[in-house]
C-alpha cells in the first residue's frame, strides 16, 4: 500500500515538473512573439529543457508500463513515441535561424502538450488521491484492531 501512494506522488511531481516544463517554454516562444526576448536568447533557453522534458517523459511512461499501469501508460505512450520520433529525426531542438517561421506550429505544438499533460495531472491527482486514502484508511484499521486487544 505505501509503495503504491509513493509511486502517485512521484508520478506526480514528474508531471508538475513536465507541465512547468512545457510552459516555460511557451513562455519564451510568447516572449520572443513580441520581441522581448532575441531569437538566440529564446531558442538556447528553449532547447535547454528540451532533452530533460523527454527523458521525464521516457521515464514515467516507462514507469507506468514496469509497474503495470496500462490505462496511463496508453495515455503517455502517443506524446511519448512522437518525443522519440522527434529525437530520432534530430527534429527536437528550435533552430536559430527559423524560429521565426515555425513560431505559430511551435506555440499550437507546445499548447497541445500542455493540454495533455494538464488532463494527465488531474487523472494522476485522483489516483494519487486515492492511493492515499486508502493507505491512511488501512492504517487507521490497524490502529483500531491493535487498540480492540487491550480491552
Amino acid at each position: 500500500m505505501a509503495w503504491d501512494l509513493i509511486f502517485w506522488i512521484l508520478c506526480f511531481f514528474i508531471n508538475i515538473a513536465l507541465f512547468a516544463s512545457t510552459f516555460y517554454q511557451l513562455l519564451s516562444l510568447s516572449d520572443l512573439e513580441v520581441d522581448h526576448l532575441n531569437p538566440f536568447e529564446a531558442s538556447s533557453r528553449i532547447n535547454a529543457v528540451v532533452v530533460p522534458e523527454f527523458l521525464l517523459q521516457g521515464l514515467l511512461c516507462a514507469l507506468f508500463l514496469l509497474t503495470w499501469h496500462w490505462f496511463m501508460f496508453l495515455l503517455f505512450l502517443p506524446l511519448t513515441a512522437y518525443h522519440l520520433m522527434l529525437y530520432l529525426n534530430r527534429k527536437h531542438l528550435i533552430d536559430v535561424t527559423e524560429v521565426f517561421r515555425d513560431i505559430g506550429t511551435e506555440k499550437k505544438y507546445r499548447y497541445v502538450k500542455l493540454g495533455i499533460y494538464l488532463v494527465l495531472f488531474t487523472v494522476i491527482l485522483f489516483r494519487s488521491l486515492a492511493a492515499s486514502i486508502s493507505f491512511f484508511r488501512s492504517k487507521f484499521e490497524e490502529l483500531d484492531l491493535r487498540s480492540s486487544h487491550f480491552y
